[in-house]
């Protein structure tokens, strides 16, 4: 599968969009907004630009990306007013794959200036938006183009399937799993770690080169909290999506062999090994670090275990499709929904994600 032009949220503002269902995502990220708010801060008083250079990657669809885009633009509105200077031009990059519905988000521009001139005599601030399709792990911009760039949920995704988890015959060596877990072979959480170095190091290295000296980079990904790959909060809910999976194979809604033929293309790093990445690469000094759990968020007329099914199946929707079909969807997802329900009521499920400040050297 070439992930890179498969891969994408669900699009538009359907019940299934990732519009629709992704407030998981968003908790994550307004757990963290002061941080993000004050690296920008802190990122503009110190170098002070007539023209700002933004970037969200991974921007993806619906409103989360222009939801934290108006409130960094605010905030530095706010402190030009306090320092009765004038305030900046922004230049706002949104990157995500080339399968992106970019649309979705042009539609919501006109609300977004509305919202940025409210209140306002003298028509806002100059803000020029516009779409960068192609992967982040490669170059995207021109060098030292950007002072901030902002990434939420996105690098936990692989650029590709790892390589080394298929034989020579081109088959899973991680039969029975779609992700790590505690029956997969000790090669297949190497294979995983291997291509996480080596993307996250690609990353840092393309980064490098469209920052200028001094910009920030302010990161969100899923992780895990110890060096233990079969960490049951990073894998439990990639578990039971491969435990729904086996109900269609039970029932001869899909073939086993197409089952054992799909993976993940995830990976949950540990506090050690981000550290250790930024480390070598050597372009970043790292600012900041922190671990949090995400929120037990719960949509209205829903329980956690169903609002969890429609977050997952926003994003892996395509890729399931691709492979398997679309008719397994409504089936698969319920009883996903349902699995995750019965693992609560046992032990609850308490994912965790980073944040880390990088400033460019």
């Amino acid at each position: 599968m070439d992930v890179e032009k498969v891969f994408h949220m669900t699009g538009g503002s359907g019940e299934a969009s990732y519009a629709r269902n992704s407030s998981i995502q968003k908790s994550a990220s307004e757990k963290v907004k002061h941080i993000v708010l004050e690296t920008i801060v802190e990122l503009y008083l110190s170098t002070t630009p007539k023209s700002l250079g933004l970037a969200d990657l991974g921007c993806s669809s619906g409103p989360n990306s222009l939801s934290i885009m108006k409130a960094m633009l605010q905030t530095v509105e706010e402190n030009c007013l306090k320092l009765r200077q004038p305030e900046p031009e922004f230049r706002v990059h949104l990157n995500d794959l080339p399968t992106n519905d970019f649309n979705a988000i042009f539609k919501d521009l006109p609300d977004f200036y509305k919202e940025l001139r409210k209140g306002r005599s003298s028509g806002g601030p100059s803000v020029y938006i516009g779409a960068f399709p192609g992967s982040f792990y490669g170059r995207l911009f021109p060098d030292s183009c950007l002072h901030f760039i902002y990434s939420s949920n996105s690098l936990h995704w692989l650029s590709r399937l790892p390589p080394s988890l298929y034989d020579e015959q081109g088959k899973s060596i991680n039969k029975g799993n779609i992700y790590i877990s505690e029956s997969s072979p000790t090669q297949v959480s190497g294979a995983y770690y291997s291509q996480f170095q080596e993307d996250f190091s690609l990353f840092l290295r393309s980064r490098s080169q469209e920052l200028i000296v001094g910009g920030r980079m302010v990161l969100i990904l899923w992780g895990r909290r110890g060096s233990d790959h079969v960490d049951r909060d990073n894998i439990i809910l990639w578990e039971l999506l491969s435990r729904s999976f086996k109900i269609l194979v039970s029932q001869g809604e899909i073939e086993e062999e197409k089952l054992d033929s799909y993976e993940i293309h995830f990976y949950g790093p540990s506090r050690d090994e981000l550290e250790e990445e930024v480390r070598r690469e050597s372009s970043f000094i790292m600012d900041r670090l922190e671990m949090f759990e995400f929120e037990r968020n719960v949509e209205a007329g829903r329980s956690y275990g169903m609002t969890v099914a429609k977050t997952v199946r926003a994003v892996q929707e395509s890729l399931i499709s691709h492979h398997f079909g679309e008719g397994i969807l409504e089936s698969l997802f319920e009883h996903y929904g349902r699995l995750v329900d019965e693992e609560m009521a046992i032990q609850e499920i308490k994912p965790i994600a980073f944040v880390l400040v990088l400033r460019k050297l």
